[in-house]
């Protein structure tokens, strides 16, 4: 690693990098072109080292210490979540190592600051000196996404979680086709793309890139994938970044270790142990490491279901749901059943023209998965309701059970 902070990191690459770092800030989602400024990298290390904040929505101004992000994960419970600068530099490395970031790349960060998968892209952009473009809406307007790709010259990138691709595709697919040369890499984390997504966005765009990652908060980035290589893995994340190792626990969970780990939860030591120790943290992601070193996931272990004590991983109900034409959105729960105990019930949102076929639609679940994994249940929904961060909301359907 680099230095011994992000200001060592900046002070030693302002010899390196004489050209100028540029950042656009879009204010709305009409504002097409944003506001720039431009700085070289003696001038951002001047400004850290005054503590003097960039024109970029980070999560306070001091660049000589720790940073803290704020997650909620599955418990509900806010935690202060401790990520020091050897952390911030081993996770920027990690992204320029596995995505290939050059100069004349321009990010697009459309999502909020405060999730690990947006803002860990703010540092590794600004270390190989390409351009920041913040849509501080987020994805709220695909618009607002691809309007920089129509007009900007150079070659783009983006994260995006699972939900936002499916808008994406489902809204401007075709505007998506249009610019797909000029997309370097699109980066999905935060939870498993779903296959049928994988596979349209590899047909639209064949040339680019296209990430599945696996990272926390916690764990910072340890892991990543390229789907649109032939094969298209579905669960598949890849192998280990240089600054991360993954171990399966005996439990058959991910435990992931190396520089990207946060210090721990600020304020909270007891509930730091219970999830790291010995320098791991231990998830409760289940998943297995095939004979090529590349880490699958099977999806959380308390988000299974068990039906009449048969395992039954909700994620792998939803992408094949998500396959069939009639449905545009979904989540698989648990519902309670005087037999079997647990039994998965599926929420549907409806493509436009269709009706909910109960029959039709079970026929099609079971081409994929074990008869047993066919919901008994199925309601159609307006919505799915997700997290502040896009992610499917399971939590909210298991207070509501």
């Amino acid at each position: 690693m680099t230095g011994e902070s992000i200001l060592d990191y900046v002070k030693e690459h302002a010899v390196q990098h004489p050209q100028r770092i540029a950042i656009k800030v879009a204010t709305a989602a009409g504002d097409g072109d944003g506001i720039q400024e431009t700085i070289t990298y003696s001038e951002l290390y001047d400004r850290m080292q005054r503590c003097e904040p960039l024109p970029i929505p980070l999560l306070g101004d001091r660049w000589d210490g720790d940073f803290i992000l704020c997650t909620t994960g599955t418990t509900g419970k806010r935690k202060e979540v401790i990520i020091s600068q050897r952390a911030v530099i081993a996770n920027s490395e990690n992204l320029i190592e596995g995505h290939g970031y050059e100069t004349d790349i321009t990010f697009i960060i459309a999502g909020p600051m405060d999730h690990l998968g947006c803002w860990s892209k703010i540092f590794p952009t600004l270390m190989v000196g390409g351009m920041l473009y913040i849509i501080k809406e987020g994805m709220k307007d695909v618009n607002a996404l691809l309007r920089p790709m129509e007009k900007g010259n150079g070659r783009f990138a983006t994260f995006l979680v699972p939900s936002s691709i499916r808008i994406l595709m489902q809204q401007a697919e075709s505007r998506l086709a249009q610019v797909s040369e000029r997309i370097d890499f699109i980066e999905a984390g935060g939870a498993p793309l779903p296959l049928p997504d994988m596979l349209r966005l590899c047909e639209l765009l064949p040339g680019t890139r296209l990430y599945n990652t696996y990272a926390s908060t916690e764990t910072g980035v340890i892991s990543t994938y390229n789907y649109n290589d032939g094969r298209c893995l579905s669960g598949c994340l890849g192998r280990p970044l240089p600054h991360s190792n993954v171990v399966i626990t005996p439990e058959g969970t991910i435990a992931c270790q190396g520089d990207t780990l946060m210090s721990g939860y600020r304020g909270e030591p007891e509930l730091t142990a219970q999830v790291m120790h010995d320098g791991t943290v231990f998830t409760a992601d289940g998943g297995w490491i095939d004979d090529e070193g590349m880490l699958h996931i099977t999806g959380r272990k308390d988000d299974i279901i068990n039906v009449g004590g048969l395992k039954v991983a909700p994620q792998e109900v939803e992408e094949a749901a998500l396959s069939c034409a009639a449905v545009s959105d979904c989540i698989c729960i648990s519902r309670q059943h005087p037999v079997l105990g647990e039994a998965p019930e599926l929420l549907v949102v409806l493509s436009a023209g269709h009706e909910l076929n109960k029959r039709e639609l079970a026929r099609h679940i079971s081409q994929s998965v074990d008869r047993y994994k066919v919901p008994l249940y199925y309601t159609a929904v307006d919505e799915i309701k997700k997290t502040p961060n896009g992610k499917l909301d399971r939590k909210a359907y298991k207070h509501s059970m």
